[in-house]
């Protein structure tokens, strides 16, 4: 018995305290699960998974490009609108700006209305109309024209500008009835009144 005693505190090595090893014995060791694992899917299923992912992809990007495509075509064939400089015979003078619109029939052209200022003539061939507006004056004037006899630009200017500088006074009436004005001349006279030149 003293034997044992002694061997129980003594700490050589190779030997273990009898309360440890019962400590030990109680506590289960713990349990470990396998994870979930995936269905294992075959390599040609993944194949064809990843090809058909693909196709989709490319028809989705190929859709929204012939989408964006058809937007700038049809956006692009909605108005055309021409746009040139016209210079003089001889290459020299002032040149005109013109936008010619087929969809409304209209020849929009700048203009010089005195020293600093421009104004905006527009022809409508639809509604035989020519439209005069001088950015310096608060008035838009109009005017019909013959089907077969468009005036000049020289022409429309000169007259417009001269029915500009007469007073309007009380005699003259601004138009009422703007429907019969196309969709330029009445933008273009959106904000002032209409006379009859």
């Amino acid at each position: 018995v003293p034997r044992a005693a002694a061997g129980r505190g003594t700490g050589a090595p190779g030997e273990m305290d009898d309360s440890s090893k019962e400590a030990l014995m109680e506590e289960a060791p713990p349990r470990y699960t396998e994870p979930p694992r995936l269905p294992c899917i075959p390599h040609e299923l993944r194949s064809l998974l990843l090809m058909v992912v693909l196709v989709v992809v490319a028809l989705v990007v190929l859709n929204i490009t012939f989408l964006l495509l058809g937007l700038h075509l049809s956006e692009s064939h909605a108005e055309t609108v021409l746009r040139m400089t016209i210079h003089g015979l001889d290459g020299g003078g002032t040149p005109q700006h013109l936008a010619v619109s087929k969809k409304e029939r209209t020849g929009t052209f700048a203009v010089r209305d005195g020293l600093n200022a421009s104004a905006t003539v527009v022809y409508d061939y639809s509604k035989l109309l020519v439209g005069y507006r001088s950015w310096r004056r608060r008035a838009c004037y109009i005017s019909r024209v013959d089907k077969d006899n468009f005036p000049g630009l020289d022409a429309v200017t000169e007259t417009f500008q001269s029915r500009q500088d007469e007073e309007v006074g009380d005699k003259a009436v601004p138009l009422a009835d703007r429907s019969l004005l196309g969709t330029t001349i009445n933008i273009l006279c959106s904000a002032v009144p209409v006379y009859w030149a």
